[in-house]
């Protein structure tokens, strides 16, 4: 069974610093692209950085030059750290086996097992 147990989420003021972290458990991590995502209440999930098995990365427009998504595949752990954070940055992140379609972030086809997320708050 996949689970994906997001942490590392908190409230900072606007250029301040936050390192998320995502724990797997329930299939081969390291086979895997991976992809962080992020939601606002009334809006679509995001999808902000893609880091395929090899180590490549992939970013949305928005955090390109502020994000930096990473893995540790021997403690099968995605990381996001965010720095330069800005207040349109406020909203709840995920983690999930994802993919780059047309130059876009997407969650792989038919995956449902989205954890909690972390809620990231920034203040102007």
């Amino acid at each position: 069974q996949v689970q994906l147990v997001e942490s590392g989420g908190g409230s900072v003021q606007a250029g301040g610093s936050l390192r998320l972290s995502c724990a797997a458990s329930g299939y081969i991590f390291s086979r895997y692209c991976m992809g962080w995502f992020r939601q606002t209440p009334g809006k679509e999930r995001e999808g902000v950085a893609h880091i395929n098995s090899g180590g490549g990365t992939s970013y949305a427009d928005s955090v390109k030059g502020r994000f930096t998504i990473s893995r540790d595949n021997a403690k099968n752990t995605l990381y996001l750290q965010m720095n330069n954070l800005k207040p349109e940055d406020t909203a709840m992140y995920y983690c999930a086996p994802a993919r780059v379609s047309a130059g876009v972030v997407r969650v792989i086809p038919g995956y449902s097992s989205w954890g909690q997320g972390t809620q990231v708050t920034v203040s102007a």
